[in-house]
């Protein structure tokens, strides 16, 4: 199994976390961006202690491809007074209409301010916020309309920070991604593993794969008996991880000389299946209780 103490911490980082320190005075609100897959763990709890009162906007990004009903709950669970939560998908523009006024509503007082001394229409600035890979430049491009912030499907591309003007009054501070020193959970390196927001190459991809199998016959053993035609969903718990990624490759045929599973072949198949949304909407985090 993958180890318990996954590190990730580059030297631009570090950088990031003092240029949202600096930054801060220079913006109204802070925009962060979760994946609605794993809404635990993709939030950074350094960012939660960088930008102290400063009103925040949560999106949950990427959530066509969650749970439905875990998109609910955590949607409550992270609406407060001095926050909101909205449900966006960046490639399908899916709640990006529901940006600004969520946005308003939290500096309404700040906006009923400057219109008090005649500034109406003054322009509003955010800074955006995430893990790397969460769709932070995607959600920037479909706000300003252009190609400004760089898009690429692999952690750690953003690296510096960047002005860009939108068309609902808003300009963006697009801040490179940020993961934190050390993950106190090993379910939260997991799950970050698993959704592509560390590269694949930080863990072992077999072991990784069968991380899924364990969290997938848990939380869905119908989606994961459906797609790989594995028989009675309830029998999945009593199979072993490694035996569940070798019955998964069996019955997908990835078998090699002498009829033996190749197992590598079926851990990458899982976990692009996984990020594809091929066995439907999930959520691997769970609020407690």
């Amino acid at each position: 199994m993958p180890s318990e103490n996954i590190q990730w911490f580059p030297g631009h980082m570090a950088k990031t976390r003092r240029m949202i320190s600096e930054n801060l005075k220079n913006v109204d609100i802070v925009i962060e961006i979760l994946d609605a897959r794993i809404p635990l763990s993709s939030r950074n709890p350094e960012i939660t202690k960088l930008i102290e009162n400063k009103p925040s906007l949560i999106i949950l990004n990427k959530a066509s491809l969650a749970d439905p009903e875990q998109n609910k709950l955590f949607v409550e669970h992270y609406s407060s007074d001095s926050s909101a939560c909205i449900l966006v998908d960046c490639l399908t523009g899916e709640g990006l209409n529901k940006i600004l006024p969520a946005i308003k509503m939290l500096l309404k007082e700040k906006i009923e301010r400057y219109e008090s001394k005649g500034m109406t229409g003054r322009r509003l600035f955010a800074m955006v916020l995430g893990i790397p890979n969460v769709g932070k430049s995607t959600l920037i491009n479909k706000l300003s309309g252009s190609k400004k912030a760089k898009v690429e499907n692999r952690p750690g591309v953003t690296r510096d920070k960047q002005w860009v003007s939108t068309g609902i009054g808003v300009d963006l501070l697009d801040m490179p991604g940020i993961l934190w020193p050390k993950f106190e959970d090993k379910t939260v390196g997991e799950n970050l593993a698993l959704t592509g927001a560390i590269k694949d190459d930080i863990m072992d991809i077999e072991s990784l794969a069968m991380v899924y199998c364990n969290r997938m016959k848990h939380l869905y053993p119908e989606m994961l008996a459906t797609r790989y035609k594995l028989g009675d969903p309830a029998s999945l718990a009593d199979i072993e991880d490694y035996e569940l990624l070798c019955l998964i490759g069996k019955k997908r045929g990835f078998l090699i000389s002498g009829g033996e599973i190749n197992t590598e072949r079926a851990a990458d198949m899982l976990l692009d299946e996984l990020r594809a949304a091929k066995l439907g909407r999930i959520t691997l985090d769970r609020i407690q209780k």
